[in-house]
């Protein structure tokens, strides 16, 4: 109950505030189509951000099996979608996600559910790439870990040098992933359709 009144005072917070900035955008927030836009907006960003209360580790031990498999394990094509930072615009995308167990894996729901947790967040693609990587050598203890990212910024493309065409990759890695064969096998097997 007390998590229900937490939430419901974010939202009421939220909502006052998004109502300011309505009107010092010079919007008048009583106007019709705009009066439940603030609450609108406030469960939106409790939506987009709901990362920050959830353990992206618990998330993959709740899921932790003893298994001797020891070859790549890869989840690929992993739709998400965040906000960047900075300007507060969508960047959009899909991730993929490899490891080499040593000794265990994990739901394969559980990868994507990481990348759920960390795009949830107020992000940039940089870093979520590291935060996904680092979570799964955390909890599992792979023999290594490769992500790689690749997303649409809206920052890039409805304002500043507004280039509609431009795709962002990132990529980290560490354990046998360091090796250029292995990388590069991952490399090949995510790139087919």
């Amino acid at each position: 109950m007390l998590i229900q009144f937490h939430y419901m005072d974010k939202i009421e917070q939220l909502q006052r505030h998004y109502a300011e900035i309505l009107k010092l955008l010079g919007e008048d927030p009583a106007r019709e189509g705009l009066l439940k836009t603030p609450l609108r907006v406030a469960k939106a960003m409790q939506t987009l951000t709901r990362g920050y209360e959830q353990d992206p580790v618990a998330v993959l031990n709740s899921a932790k099996f003893s298994e001797p498999y020891n070859q790549m394990v890869i989840v690929k094509d992993i739709n998400f979608y965040s906000l960047c930072e900075h300007h507060m615009l969508p960047f959009y995308g899909k991730a993929h996600v490899a490891y080499i167990p040593n000794g265990f894996i994990t739901g394969l729901s559980k990868i994507a559910r990481v990348v759920d947790i960390f795009s949830h967040r107020l992000q940039v693609q940089e870093r979520m790439t590291l935060q996904i990587k680092d979570c799964i050598q955390e909890a599992l203890q792979p023999l290594g870990v490769m992500v790689v990212v690749e997303a649409r910024h809206m920052c890039m493309q409805m304002r500043g040098v507004e280039k509609d065409n431009s795709v962002t990759m990132t990529s980290d890695f560490c354990g046998a992933f360091n090796q250029a064969k292995t990388r590069e096998e991952f490399l090949q097997l995510i790139a087919r359709a």
